[in-house]
């Protein structure tokens, strides 16, 4: 089962939460006057400047046409994560308080918007790089990459779990500050429609209802299908979720896309982890 547009737009209703220089030849430098003595003693000691600071590049404006991500819209031209296999525990995140750019890169070109929800979810990623005053996030709706953002805002959320799946042993597990606290055996994607690798996060809840996923929330999560041309029409812009399956058949290749787990199990997660929580999908 993937998350769909239908059920984002009216379900995803509460969350849990230097300059370049020209070379050439130089010219024959001038003689100067040696510096008296109490001119040497007041110099200072060393004309480096502070190891400490540190330039900010500029956040250019955006374009015209820049377009906003939404929960069915991604955008291009963002850099891959650069550790879409890392299960180092992120423990920080970021909730923009309005309506921001996302850049390819520290004073590079803004690439589209980022809202403070999407689709009535308030959306916090997580942050996996800093550099010169910017920040790294996972962008929602786009797998696998990252955008950039200057200062200002946006504000910040602590982090404390983290949700690992292995789609070769078919299971899932919950970390909290880098605890194990459970694992799980779960059903994975089917081989034409594989759950996505790499880091993602959780963007919200779906309310569904449906005795299928035993009448659960799902954890709609920022990654979308691969292949979207391989799942069924309704299903191309949805998100790939985490959710309850009424059937004791586990430790299968059989959605399309999603984990499907024991209902006690969702509802351990339901319970205890946030939106923003980092996922992180191995082989």
């Amino acid at each position: 089962m993937l998350v769909r547009r239908a059920a984002a737009l009216t379900a995803l209703a509460l969350c849990l939460t230097g300059g370049v220089t020209a070379c050439g030849r130089s010219p024959k430098p001038r003689a100067e006057p040696a510096p008296s003595a109490a001119a040497a003693s007041a110099a200072p000691s060393s004309a480096a400047p502070s190891p400490s600071a540190v330039t900010t590049p500029p956040a250019a404006p955006p374009p015209a046409g820049t377009p906003t991500i939404t929960y069915t819209r991604a955008a291009s031209g963002f850099p891959a994560d650069p550790d879409q296999s890392s299960t180092t525990l992120l423990t920080e995140a970021l909730h923009p308080t309005t309506k921001i750019a996302a850049y390819d890169a520290p004073g590079g070109t803004a690439l589209a918007y980022l809202t403070p929800d999407i689709s009535g979810v308030q959306l916090v990623m997580p942050i996996v790089a800093r550099q010169a005053g910017w920040v790294a996030v996972l962008l929602p709706t786009l797998n696998r990459s990252v955008g950039w953002l200057p200062e200002g805002g946006w504000s910040t959320v602590r982090l404390r779990d983290q949700l690992v799946v292995r789609r070769g042993a078919f299971t899932l597990t919950w970390l909290r500050d880098g605890v194990v606290q459970q694992t799980w055996t779960v059903t994975i994607g089917a081989a034409a429609t594989p759950t996505p690798l790499g880091r993602t996060f959780v963007l919200g809840r779906s309310r569904l209802s449906d005795k299928v996923y035993a009448g659960l929330d799902v954890l709609a999560l920022g990654a979308v299908p691969d292949d979207k041309e391989a799942v069924a029409d309704g299903l191309q812009d949805a998100h790939t979720g985490i959710h309850a399956w009424y059937r004791d058949e586990f430790g299968y290749r059989r959605s399309n896309g999603c984990v499907r787990m024991p209902p006690a199990a969702q509802k351990v997660l339901l319970d205890e982890v946030p939106s923003g929580t980092s996922v992180v999908v191995l082989p």
